[in-house]
C-alpha cells in the first residue's frame, strides 16, 4: 500500500487537467446515504411508480389498459394512419418489456428482479395474443391494400412480423405455428443451458501429464473450456476434446430445434428458415448469404493459409516433434505472437486507458464528428439499480438534449458477465410535434474504480466500450418517426455497422493518441507503443475471418433446405472441409458448444456484414480524415438518423454510393484484410521473419 499512495499521490497533482467528464469516470460512484436522505426520492430511471418493485405491476396494467384501447382504436374505422396506432402499441409494449428485461436481468436485488421477470411474462403474453389477433391483422392488412396505413414500409414490417406468427393462415396450421413456436423457445433455452455447462469427466479421462491443470472433484475432473490460451499443447488438446466431446441430450435439443424451424418456415410459405430469417435484411435472401460466403471462402484460401504456415513455424519451435496445426493451436499462437510483436506485456498498455480518458476519447469523437457532448449527470436516490453507476446526457449544439445513456461499467456479484447495450426507451415522434428522447444502458463488467486508482481497461476493453457506445450513440442520434425502427431497431447487420465502425476509431492511431494518456502522470502513450498497438489488432486477421466464415456457413446450412434431419456433426465435418483451413477433429461435436445457433438463428454472418460495410464507410469517408465533421454530419443525416425507418438495400446504397451485392461486401471484407496485413508488415517489419 505505501507503494501504491505516492504513485497516485504523484498524480494529484495532474487530475486538475483531466475534463470534468474523465474525472467523474476516474471515480468509481458510491452511495451517499446521509446526503441522498435529505434530496427527494424517485423510481428507476427516474419513473415514479418504480420506487418499489411493485410499481412494475402498475406499469404492467397501465399497458394493457392502454393497448387495449388502442386495439379497440384500429379495428374501429381509425382516423390516424394505422402506423401511428400500431407503433403506438409497440411503444406502449416496449416501455414496460425493455426496461423489464434489464432490471430481470441487472438488478442487484431479487424481489426487483423477480417483479420484472413477471412483467416480462405477462407482456410476452399480451405480444402473443397480439399477434394472433386476426382483427388487428385483417385491419392493418386492409389499410395497406386501402393505402391508409400511412409509413407503407413501417406497415410491411408489422404485417411480415404478424405473419412469421402464421395468422394468415387457417386455423390448424395457425396453431401448429404456435406450437412449433413454443417448442423452438423451449428446446433453444435448453440447448444453450447445456452449451455453457462444465463437463465432468472420470480422472482416468485425462492424460496423467496434464491432470494438474484442470480442477478436481474427487475421482472426477471438470473441464470447463478448451484452454485456448494455455502453454501446453497437450493440456490444450485434451481441453479441446474432452470439452467439445459429443452430447446426446445436446443433439437430440439441436435436431429438435432445427426440424422445428424448418417447418415453421415451410408452413409459413418459405423454403427453408434461413430465407424467413434474412428477409427484412440487408441481404434479403439466403441465396445472397451463400454467394457471399463462397466469393470471400475462395479469397481467403491463400491469404488464411500464410496465417496458418507462420502459426505452424511458431509451434515447432516449441514442439518439433509435432508436425500438424490443429485446431486447439490457433488462439494460443495468434495470442502468443501478438504479445511477442507488441513487445511488451498487454497489461502495460492498461495505465494509458483509464475509463476517464477512454469516455474523453469518445466525448472527443462526439463533439468533432457530431456537435454533440456527453455530460454527466447526478441522479436521484432510487433512480439507479446500483450506486456505482454513471448518467450521461447527450447534448447537441443547437438541437439540445437527444438522449440519455446509464453506464452501469462496474462487476458485481450476481451482474452476468457481459458488454452489451439495452434500450430501455425508443425514441419517437410525439402527436405535439416534440421528441420522445431515447433512454439506453451500456452495460460492461470492469474491475478496479476504488481509492487506489481508476478502472484501467485492457486493449480489448477499450474496444468493447467504443463498440457498446457505437451502439448508444446510434440510439441517441436517430430521430426515426416511429419507436419501432428508432436507432437499433432495424436490421442485424445494419444495427451493428456503427458499433464496427466506432472500432476503426479505437484503431486508429490518430484518434487513439488524442486520449491515451497516463492515468498518473497524463504522459501520453509513446508513438511506438501506439503503432504497435493498433497495428496488432489486424494480427492473423485472414485465418480468424476464415474461422468466421465457416462458422456462418455452418449456421446457414442448419437452417438451409437439406439440413433438418441430417445428422449435425456430419454436417459440420462437411462444411469444415469446405470453408476452414484446418481438419475437423474426430469425436468431437463443437456445435454442441455453439449457443450462436439458438440466438442468431440463421443470422450469424451479420457480422461479417456489418464488418465488410463498417470498412466501407471508414474507407469512403474517415480514413483520410478521421474527426470531420462533415464526414460525421453526412453519416448521421444519411444513415444513423434513421434507423429502420428506410429499407437498409436503399439506405446503404445511397450512402455509399454503390450497389451492395454479395460481391461487393466480400472485396469490402477482402481489400480490408490485404490493408491491414500491409500496414502490419510495415510497422513490425516482419515480411521476411
Amino acid at each position: 500500500m505505501k507503494l501504491l499512495k505516492p504513485l497516485w499521490g504523484l498524480g494529484r497533482k495532474h487530475v486538475s487537467t483531466w475534463s470534468p467528464l474523465a474525472t467523474a469516470f476516474n471515480t468509481r460512484p458510491t452511495s451517499r446515504p446521509i446526503f441522498d436522505s435529505l434530496r427527494e426520492r424517485t423510481g428507476l430511471f427516474n419513473k415514479p411508480e418504480l420506487i418499489s418493485f411493485e410499481g412494475f405491476y402498475t406499469l404492467k396494467d397501465q399497458a394493457i389498459a392502454a393497448t387495449d384501447r388502442l386495439i379497440e382504436e384500429a379495428t374501429s374505422n381509425p382516423t390516424r394512419p394505422m402506423v401511428d396506432i400500431f407503433d403506438e402499441l409497440s411503444d406502449t409494449l416496449c416501455k414496460v418489456a425493455d426496461l423489464a428485461e434489464f432490471v430481470r436481468i441487472a438488478h442487484p436485488q431479487s424481489h426487483f428482479a423477480s417483479a420484472a421477470e413477471e412483467a416480462c411474462i405477462s407482456v410476452s403474453g399480451v405480444v402473443e395474443k397480439l399477434n394472433t389477433h386476426k382483427g388487428l391483422y385483417e385491419a392493418l392488412r386492409d389499410s395497406v391494400e386501402r393505402n391508409t396505413c400511412g409509413d407503407r414500409h413501417l406497415a410491411e414490417l408489422f404485417l411480415f412480423d404478424f405473419e412469421q406468427s402464421g395468422i394468415q393462415l387457417p386455423d390448424g396450421p395457425r396453431q401448429e405455428v404456435v406450437a412449433l413456436n413454443d417448442l423452438i423457445l423451449q428446446t433453444g433455452q435448453q440447448f444453450m443451458a447445456g452449451a455453457a455447462r462444465p463437463r465432468r469427466v472420470p480422472r482416468s479421462a485425462v492424460p496423467q501429464n496434464v491432470r494438474q491443470f484442470f480442477s478436481a472433484e474427487g475421482d472426477s475432473v471438470l473441464v470447463s473450456g478448451v484452454y485456448a490460451e494455455c502453454g501446453e499443447a497437450a493440456a490444450r488438446e485434451a481441453a479441446y476434446r474432452l470439452y467439445l466431446a459429443p452430447d446426446a441430450r445436446q443433439e437430440r435439443l439441436l435436431a429438435a430445434a432445427l426440424r422445428a424451424r424448418s417447418r415453421l418456415a415451410r408452413l409459413c410459405g418459405f423454403q427453408c428458415y434461413a430465407d424467413r430469417a434474412i428477409k427484412a435484411s440487408t441481404m434479403e435472401t439466403a441465396t445472397n448469404v451463400r454467394q457471399f460466403l463462397d466469393i470471400l471462402s475462395d479469397n481467403l484460401y491463400d491469404r488464411a493459409n500464410i496465417d496458418f504456415e507462420a502459426m505452424m513455424r511458431m509451434k515447432k519451435k516449441e514442439t518439433p516433434y509435432q508436425d500438424a496445426l490443429m485446431c486447439w493451436d490457433t488462439p494460443y499462437y495468434t495470442h502468443k505472437a501478438k504479445t511477442q510483436l507488441l513487445n511488451v506485456a498487454t497489461s502495460d498498455f492498461n495505465p494509458y486507458f483509464s475509463l476517464g480518458a477512454c469516455m474523453e476519447g469518445l466525448n472527443m469523437l462526439c463533439q468533432e464528428l457530431y456537435g454533440i457532448t456527453l455530460q454527466p449527470e447526478d441522479m436521484l436516490p432510487g433512480e439507479s439499480w446500483s450506486p456505482d453507476v454513471y448518467k450521461l446526457a447527450v447534448m447537441h449544439e443547437s438541437e439540445g438534449l437527444l438522449g440519455h445513456i446509464y453506464c452501469d461499467l462496474y462487476e458485481r456479484p450476481g451482474k452476468p458477465h457481459q458488454d452489451c447495450h439495452f434500450t430501455i426507451q425508443g425514441g419517437k415522434l410525439l402527436p405535439d410535434g416534440s421528441y420522445q428522447n431515447p433512454i439506453v444502458v451500456v452495460m460492461l463488467s470492469l474491475s478496479g474504480g476504488h481509492r487506489s486508482g481508476p478502472a484501467l481497461l485492457g486493449p480489448g476493453a477499450v474496444d468493447n466500450l467504443f463498440h457498446e457506445m457505437g451502439h448508444a450513440l446510434h440510439s441517441m442520434l436517430a430521430r426515426a418517426p416511429h419507436q419501432h425502427v428508432a436507432g437499433t431497431r432495424c436490421a442485424t447487420d445494419l444495427a451493428e455497422l456503427p458499433s464496427v465502425l466506432m472500432e476503426h476509431f479505437a484503431a486508429c492511431p490518430s484518434v487513439v493518441r488524442r486520449f491515451a494518456r497516463h492515468f498518473q502522470t497524463r504522459e501520453p502513450m509513446p508513438e511506438d507503443m501506439l503503432h504497435r498497438l493498433c497495428a496488432s489488432k489486424h494480427l492473423f486477421g485472414a485465418s480468424e475471418m476464415q474461422l468466421q466464415v465457416f462458422y456462418s456457413a455452418l449456421d446457414q446450412q442448419y437452417h438451409g433446405e437439406q439440413a433438418a434431419c441430417d445428422d449435425s456433426t456430419d454436417v459440420l465435418r462437411q462444411v469444415q472441409k469446405r470453408y476452414y483451413g484446418l481438419p475437423y477433429v474426430e469425436n468431437t461435436a463443437w456445435q454442441h458448444r455453439f449457443s450462436h445457433l439458438i440466438g442468431y438463428g440463421a443470422k450469424y454472418y451479420s457480422y461479417l456484414i456489418s464488418r465488410a460495410l463498417a470498412w466501407s464507410v471508414w474507407r469512403r469517408h474517415f480514413e483520410a480524415a478521421p474527426l470531420s465533421r462533415a464526414a460525421g454530419g453526412a453519416l448521421r443525416a444519411r444513415l444513423l438518423r434513421h434507423g429502420g425507418s428506410v429499407p437498409p438495400q436503399i439506405l446503404l446504397r445511397d450512402y455509399l454510393d454503390t450497389e451492395i451485392t454479395p460481391n461487393t461486401l466480400a472485396m469490402a471484407l477482402t481489400e480490408e484484410l490485404d490493408y491491414h496485413k500491409d500496414h502490419l508488415d510495415t510497422v513490425f517489419k516482419i515480411t521476411d521473419k
